[in-house]
């Protein structure tokens, strides 16, 4: 039985909720891109380049799904964000090879034998000065 002057239940079918129709927010899209940006910002980096970078790269495509489906705005956020990731973490991966072509190049492996043996400052500047000749070469 209904009184005039009650206030209706929540299990009422005819309530609304706010907010019921109007999308949300993209916070995949949203992450992508900061992740994306400290990734580009720190590609030097081990964790900056390639683990934000894989991040951002994962919530962008995520994002961006969510976005075509409708489901969330920001699509293009999503796509930025990931693209930076992605350009963040393919830098990272060229700096470790250059490094790890350096560090097992002869020349460095000569080079690191050479201080090992030097017993003074004076011998450790000759190893120094012959390694930059072999580099120039």
């Amino acid at each position: 039985m209904s009184y005039p002057n009650s206030a209706q239940s929540s299990s009422d079918y005819g309530q609304t909720h706010p907010g019921a129709g109007v999308k949300q927010g993209n916070g995949m899209a949203i992450a992508a891109l900061v992740l994306g940006i400290l990734a580009i910002l720190s590609f030097w980096t081990v964790i900056g380049g390639i683990l934000l970078g894989v991040v951002a790269v994962v919530l962008g495509i995520i994002g961006a799904r969510k976005a075509r489906g409708g489901q969330a705005p920001h699509r293009t956020m999503a796509i930025i964000g990931a693209v930076l990731g992605g350009l963040g973490l393919v830098a990272s991966v060229v700096i470790i090879a250059v490094g790890a072509s350096i560090l097992n190049s002869d020349e460095f492996k000569g080079f690191n034998d050479c201080v090992q043996h030097a017993k003074t400052q004076s011998e450790r500047d000759a190893c120094a000065k012959d390694y930059n000749k072999d580099m120039n070469n």
